[in-house]
């Protein structure tokens, strides 16, 4: 079978850069990382909200440091997640205007944050380099990696302004967007001369240049991808809400994953009111997984529904399975490992779903309409019975507990 890196194209290799134990780069599986909303002024509430994001799968989670009381509660908050929760993911200080101040005045916080995040756009105009420089020193002090992360809503406006002027002076000037998208290449590269001329090691930067559109995204990526070797963090900034948001993201991280950009992703949605944050990384996860490049949960092929499915059981059973698994995993991640790559078909007549069904690890081919009322369970490509009445999908996730069980085993004092 062919390693899906082996259709990739491959940007050169990149350096690893590590992260509270969690790697980026250099051939590293892509990492998943998230941001709180809570203010983080407020330990519990921000201890818990990491800790959710952790649990749905974020490796690294960015909290917001922007007050002087957000910069005292940040070693109590991981105290709590490491000592009350028991969560020991990274967590990331996400800076701008004040972090040179915040990072100098609050040293147990700059200590206890396992990378900080630079927006040189952010950082002021008058004493930019000055300012940029002493976040930088406090990042090799505390022996940090840093992320310089470039906004297309928040570039820096002198070299914008430098840029555009330039252009301006040109027998056949640029278009504006291409001169934009230069800009941001270029605070992203020489803010990461500045840092290693001020001492930060090439091994500890991680760069990234958002925008919110996606040509936009894909195009200033390949164009950063081409111009240095430094991990790149992925993501649409400001994706939007709901279907809006997850479409775009997709879109956008797709094609560059696919073409070997991308180190480290987000998916930045706008979460309904009162609702968590989660989604975003159950989010990535599918990208990744999508794409044949990282696996975190089993998948469930289900088929559509057409005329021949006039009965809404088989997307009743198809959302029963779904559920069933996701209920399952954290215990089935720590007692079957390798389960995540599990495969199961979910079909509801007989078109495709018996060849769906062998395809799968273990599947099952509903009975359509008007035809016989049984339902085949296949499994690893072969017959393995036929079930009748109204306690199918019982059956079913007993069978699928029992192929889980003997597939995959059980690891080792796990269940003692």
């Amino acid at each position: 079978m062919t390693s899906p890196d082996a259709l990739r194209p491959l940007r050169r290799p990149t350096v690893s850069v590590d992260i509270g134990g969690v790697l980026v780069g250099s051939g590293h599986p892509v990492v998943v990382q998230s941001m709180t909303n809570t203010d983080t002024a407020d330990p519990d509430a921000t201890a818990i909200q990491v800790a959710r994001l952790a649990h749905a799968g974020s490796q690294l989670v960015r909290v917001t440091v922007n007050t002087e009381q957000a910069a005292a509660a940040v070693p109590p908050m991981i105290a709590r997640l490491r000592d009350n929760l028991g969560v020991d993911v990274p967590v990331i200080g996400d800076f701008h205007y004040n972090g040179h101040k915040l990072l100098v005045e609050y040293p147990s916080m700059a200590a206890a944050l396992a990378k900080y995040r630079i927006n040189p756009g952010n950082v002021g105009t008058k004493h930019h380099d000055v300012n940029f420089q002493t976040i930088v020193r406090a990042a090799v002090e505390h022996d940090k990696p840093v992320r310089i992360g470039v906004n297309w809503g928040s570039l820096d406006q002198q070299l914008l302004t430098e840029l555009m002027e330039a252009n301006a002076r040109l027998a056949e000037p640029r278009d504006a967007r291409d001169v934009m998208i230069e800009a941001m290449i270029e605070s992203a590269m020489r803010s990461a001369e500045l840092a290693e001329e001020t001492g930060l090691r090439h091994d500890r930067i991680i760069l990234s240049a958002k925008v919110s559109g996606v040509r936009d995204l894909v195009d200033t990526y390949r164009l950063l991808a081409r111009r240095s070797d430094y991990p790149l963090h992925l993501g649409l900034t400001e994706a939007g809400m709901a279907m809006k948001g997850i479409v775009a993201s997709t879109a956008g991280l797709a094609i560059l994953l696919n073409e070997g950009i991308g180190d480290t992703i987000r998916v930045s949605l706008t979460p309904e009111p009162g609702a968590g944050r989660e989604l975003e990384v159950e989010v990535a996860q599918q990208v990744l997984q999508s794409m044949g490049l990282r696996s975190f949960l089993p998948q469930v092929s289900a088929c559509p529904g057409c005329g021949r499915t006039t009965s809404t059981f088989f997307q009743e059973m198809a959302r029963d399975i779904t559920e069933h698994i996701k209920t399952r995993m954290p215990a089935w991640r720590e007692t079957h490992p390798g389960v995540e790559e599990l495969k199961v078909a979910v079909m509801g007549c007989v078109v495709n779903g018996p060849g769906e069904s062998k395809h799968a690890d273990i599947g099952i081919s509903l009975p359509g309409t008007f035809e016989a009322p049984v339902a085949p369970v296949f499994v690893d490509g072969k017959l393995d019975r036929t079930l009748r009445g109204d306690g199918i999908v019982a059956e079913f996730i007993g069978i699928l507990e029992d192929y889980v069980d003997r597939r995959y085993g059980t690891r080792e004092g796990a269940l003692a």
